[in-house]
């Protein structure tokens, strides 16, 4: 293990590795709770999806310590999965067989990209504060929606939205709200968990102690069952391979390769883990360990799986290698056979967890510069149209055309790059379909 892992190499040892595992699983954890409860807004059966996720975050984050030799634990993505659902399903009317079946495909085109290391060149071709400010709006419509589950925001004829009723459920998520923030802000390892169980305790008496639309919120159904494997090789690898469906492909490929692309270089950056070149270390082999994810994702049952950068939290505890990332990686299995333990949990319990993952994800509009107009607007216009639209495509799509258009129309032709030219090809392939 010392060798494998050049422990006194990184100056770390087993101790610290696994306590920084542990420290990296209690942050990423809500993820087993979170992404089946949005996932199965799409119709998938909570117990499947939430095998599928433990699955995916077990062999993933196993493999980028074993392989890439990383401390980052790798689980199915916050925005990818209110894509899958939300844009994919609900908006373009797309199964989630063949959404699965998107996701799939998506994860094989991110292997062959980073096989034969194209990713450069894309990544060169996505202008910065487009990437900012996709980042950031992804974070609000993932706020969107939690405030939506919580029904602090509902539809009114008069206004298109507006606030919900004081009622006990929503005084509840407010509560949840509060207790979780306090957790976060005081770096309560595993807060946004303990925040989930916290909301879940409080949710208890709501259609008991007083009369809601949410009788029974919970309902007791037990703690162990055998893992629901439903979901596997349950995509629909024929539909989803057509071009009407392209967009979809490309939107999950897009998003998880920068998602990983950024995380990667952050944790790189404030761990000091580069390698002599001054990239971060074994970026291609942990590129490969994302692809695998979502290409695992597809056909386990889940949306695509990706780098998450609360493994700052075990970095920070002294993860230095890949043995934190095995550690992670293996604390999620218990898990497979919590099923009706968890699906006890009720969406209004997760919506505080969706909104300040929402806050996390938003610091990167600090690196735009709002002052140089033709690179805040077409980021603007990026970061609003994704919540507003209610579809992380929308604001992808249009977050390029503009961007193109003032950049030609203002005399700066060669800042759009060839690669650019073809991604805006498509995207206005996306929008006439």
């Amino acid at each position: 293990m010392e060798s494998y892992f050049q422990l006194r190499q990184n100056n770390t040892n087993v101790k610290t590795e696994i306590i920084a595992g542990i420290s990296s699983f209690l942050a990423t954890a809500y993820i087993i709770v979170v992404n089946p409860t949005i996932l199965a807004q799409a119709g998938m059966p909570f117990s499947g999806v939430l095998t599928a996720t433990v699955l995916v975050s077990f062999f993933s984050s196993v493999m980028m310590g074993l392989y890439a030799r990383n401390p980052v634990l790798v689980a199915p993505g916050m925005g990818l999965n209110a894509f899958f659902t939300f844009s994919a399903v609900l908006g373009m009317g797309v199964t989630w067989q063949v959404a699965l079946g998107a996701v799939f495909w998506s994860g094989v085109v991110f292997l062959l990209l980073s096989l034969f290391n194209i990713r450069t060149m894309i990544v060169r071709a996505i202008p910065r504060p487009l990437r900012f400010a996709i980042a950031a709006g992804i974070g609000l419509f993932i706020t969107l929606v939690g405030l939506i589950n919580a029904k602090f925001i509902v539809a009114n004829p008069a206004t298109v939205l507006g606030v919900g009723a004081l009622t006990p459920a929503l005084l509840t998520f407010l509560a949840g709200l509060l207790v979780t923030s306090i957790l976060v802000v005081r770096n309560v390892k595993g807060g946004i968990l303990l925040g989930i169980l916290f909301t879940t305790l409080l949710s208890y008496p709501l259609g008991r102690w007083w009369a809601t639309d949410l009788d029974p919120l919970i309902s007791w159904q037990g703690v162990l069952a055998a893992p629901d494997f439903s979901l596997v090789l349950e995509l629909d690898l024929v539909n989803s391979f057509q071009l009407a469906i392209v967009p979809v492909v490309f939107a999950f490929l897009f998003t998880d390769m920068f998602d990983s692309i950024s995380t990667f270089v952050g944790l790189a950056e404030a761990a000091d883990l580069m390698d002599e070149h001054g990239e971060p270390r074994n970026i291609q082999r942990s590129l490969t360990t994302d692809a695998v994810a979502t290409t695992l994702a597809g056909l386990v049952g889940s949306s695509p799986g990706t780098a998450y950068v609360e493994s700052a939290v075990g970095i920070e505890a002294g993860g230095r290698t890949g043995l934190t990332a095995v550690v992670g990686g293996l604390l999620f299995l218990p898990f497979l056979f919590l099923a009706p333990l968890l699906s006890m949990i009720p969406a209004i319990a997760t919506a505080p967890a969706l909104v300040l993952v929402g806050a996390f994800m938003i610091r990167p509009v600090t690196k735009i510069d709002w002052f140089k107009m033709d690179d805040a607007l077409p980021a603007f216009l990026a970061m609003v149209l994704i919540p507003f639209t209610y579809s992380i495509t929308q604001g992808i799509i249009w977050g390029f055309l503009s961007w193109t258009a003032l950049k030609v129309v203002t005399g700066k032709r060669k800042e759009v790059s060839l690669a650019l030219w073809i991604i805006n090809f498509f995207a206005i392939l996306a929008l006439m379909l």
